[in-house]
């Protein structure tokens, strides 16, 4: 029986991701961007600390903007020009990020905060007996 000859592709090929989803965390410690496609795969993510910040710098608001500079330019390539941003986290970074993916062009068609809202919080400790 003759084996059946499949051709591999070693030249990955640039995928095209017309429409993305950015996730800002933003901690007093650092800022997180993670750019997905429609479905959560992951395309690019970036960070502060990754960006040349160490310590205490990685929480300034400079720091976020590279971050959030350096995750869309990869994305921008690849012809990204649509994106949701999902904003989670109270660190003083995510109103600079938004305005770093803002002023790269691309359009954002919607914006949410998504930290949770607490309903009743935790239980209680019980009462003390002195």
């Amino acid at each position: 029986m003759a084996k059946s000859i499949r051709k591999i592709n070693l030249r990955k090929s640039k995928r095209r991701i017309p429409r993305g989803v950015t996730h800002i965390q933003a901690s007093f410690n650092n800022t997180i961007i993670t750019v997905t496609d429609v479905r959560g795969q992951v395309v690019s993510w970036s960070f502060a600390g990754a960006c040349g910040f160490k310590g205490t710098k990685k929480s300034i608001l400079f720091a976020a903007q590279t971050a959030a500079e350096n995750a869309i330019r990869i994305l921008i390539d690849q012809g990204m020009k649509q994106a949701e941003v999902m904003i989670s986290g109270p660190g003083p970074g995510r109103d600079t990020a938004l305005r770093a993916i803002r002023r790269s062009g691309v359009v954002l068609s919607y914006v949410c905060d998504v930290i949770p809202i607490l309903h009743n919080g935790c239980r209680p400790p019980k009462k003390r007996r002195v």
